[in-house]
């Protein structure tokens, strides 16, 4: 059951992730995760399988890349669809504005990267208003942290730069800071959220150096927030308003020693979830949720219910979390090698294939849907 810390913000605690992930390789292929699922074509199949499993809240998204072809010119038919298929469902949707895909010839560093962004944002939540009723929800740039190490510094994801992770952590900055002040000019009711990584880095020894090192590390994972925020560099014009719902990503390799091997679930160095939880809570405001977590193959289950069970130790401390996002919700194929990505709680590797639900987790999904809300357990 929930707890009054545990009231859920989408439409019920646990939600569904749809992976749509659309930004290009270094090979220059682009990738469409929302495509290549099926998801796109089958939104209104997708979201009545939600449903039937106790979900009314979910995580999904805008491809940029595919409705803003020329500057300034906005074709929906990629977007409306799912849109339309969320409201009629009744789905609470957090609408992911920009996940890693910008379109062809955006020069993500240009000042004009921003400008073209915050125009982008008040055209989608201009076609968002004029077809529901609701509040709507967005989040602005999904995981700007990560995005700004892997694009910015390792040069592992589009830009692909080195050197400049910081620059490239200010100038998403400037540009959800951009999207929130259009989609509020457009209705002030809107929602705002984040979604960043949640990290927990252990020194790599008992050294005073090592353990400030790793110290900085943890504290670093903060710093998009906090400029969002306004609470650090107060020159991009973050300010406390800028968020309403903080989304934590945490996934099974979200805890490693500095500079080595991940720290795995079960551990002694492993720190409860729930501990990382409360810290973020006691350090914010703002209400929490799960924004994305899952694992791969036959651990699935029993993943989700260790997130489920931190996530209700987490609210009966008093910590206010309202969300968990089973994330993907949809297997999808690897971004870099095409691999089926047992992941899940569905098979999505060929965009017309069946929906088939993975036993052990569905299963288990049902009998966390009826713990948060026991009225579903009648209706499943």
């Amino acid at each position: 059951m929930t707890s009054p810390s545990s009231q859920p913000l989408f439409g019920s605690m646990l939600m569904g992730g749809f992976e749509c992930a659309a930004h290009k390789l270094r090979s220059g292929k682009r990738l469409d995760i929302a495509a290549s699922t099926g998801h796109a074509s089958r939104a209104a199949e997708d979201f009545a399988l939600l449903r039937a499993f106790g979900m009314a809240g979910a995580r999904d998204g805008l491809r940029w890349h595919l409705i803003e072809q020329r500057p300034g010119k906005y074709d929906w038919t990629s977007f409306l669809p799912s849109l339309q298929a969320a409201r009629d469902a009744g789905i609470t949707v957090a609408w992911d504005l920009l996940h890693y895909g910008i379109p062809n010839g955006v020069d993500i560093f240009s000042p004009r990267f921003v400008d073209r962004f915050g125009a982008f944002a008040r055209a989608a939540a201009q076609l968002i208003a004029a077809e529901t009723d609701a509040p709507a929800i967005f989040t602005p740039v999904n995981e700007i942290s990560f995005w700004a190490f892997a694009g910015g510094t390792t040069g592992g994801l589009n830009p692909f730069a080195t050197a400049r992770g910081d620059a490239l952590k200010r100038q998403l900055v400037r540009g959800a800071l951009a999207a929130t002040d259009a989609v509020r000019a457009v209705d002030r009711r809107s929602k705002i959220a984040c979604a960043e990584p949640l990290v927990h880095i252990l020194p790599s020894d008992t050294g005073a150096d090592a353990i400030a090192r790793a110290a900085l590390h943890n504290a670093s994972q903060f710093e998009a927030l906090d400029m969002l925020l306004g609470r650090v560099a107060p020159d991009l014009g973050g300010h406390s308003d800028a968020v309403d719902i903080i989304g934590l990503n945490y996934y099974y390799n979200n805890q490693w020693i500095d500079g080595g091997r991940t720290v795995y679930l079960g551990d002694w160095h492993h720190v409860a979830l729930q501990e990382l939880i409360i810290a973020t809570g006691n350090r914010y405001a703002q209400p929490l949720y799960i924004a994305e977590t899952g694992t791969e193959g036959v651990f699935r289950p029993l993943w989700l219910r260790y997130v489920c069970d931190e996530v209700r130790a987490a609210a009966a401390r008093g910590t206010c979390i309202g969300g968990i996002c089973l994330y993907p919700l949809i297997s999808h194929l690897g971004w870099d090698d095409d691999r089926h990505c047992q992941n899940g709680l569905f098979d999505g590797h060929a965009a017309d294939g069946p929906r088939h639900a993975y036993t052990p987790l569905a299963q288990e999904v049902l009998a966390q849907a009826a713990q948060f809300a026991p009225a579903f357990a009648v209706a499943a």
